[in-house]
């Protein structure tokens, strides 16, 4: 189910406004999980594939694929960029369809700085390689790499 007003349904299609999409890391029939367009190395977002708005609307296997997907890219982004921590958060505020954020709090990250990423001094570059090497992430148990050791 989609509905073509919405901004990530538009995305998941193909049709959404160039300069909003940014490379995807995965999908399958339930989550999508995407680089930011622009911006600092490490903002993710997970979406629904079924248009719902809302946490609690979500099936439970779509629930258990963003768990599955959240914990992935956790590990991807901790191993492939020097982050003290990860932060998540669902709003719904802006778009009417279910997403999460998922994104990396940099080391050296000014401690006055708020808990978002972007900061003068913010890890910038090559997004569509950064979104290459979390895919790894999403394989199978087997050949997902641990670079953390």
């Amino acid at each position: 189910m989609t509905d073509p007003g919405c901004m990530i349904c538009q995305k998941h299609l193909g049709v959404a406004p160039p300069g909003w999409v940014g490379p995807v890391i995965y999908a399958d029939d339930l989550v999508s999980v995407s680089h930011r367009a622009a911006g600092a190395l490490g903002y993710v977002y997970l979406e629904s594939r079924r248009h719902v708005p809302y946490l609690d609307q979500l099936s439970d296997a779509e629930a258990a694929a963003v768990g599955w997907a959240v914990a992935r890219v956790a590990r991807g982004l901790r191993a492939e960029l020097d982050v003290e921590f990860i932060h998540t958060f669902v709003s719904g505020r802006g778009v009417a369809h279910f997403h999460q954020h998922v994104f990396a709090r940099h080391t050296g990250t000014p401690r006055d700085h708020p808990w978002w990423p972007d900061w003068e001094d913010a890890p910038h570059g090559d997004i569509p390689a950064l979104a290459d090497r979390l895919s790894v992430y999403f394989r199978d148990r087997a050949s997902c790499p641990d670079r953390r050791t």
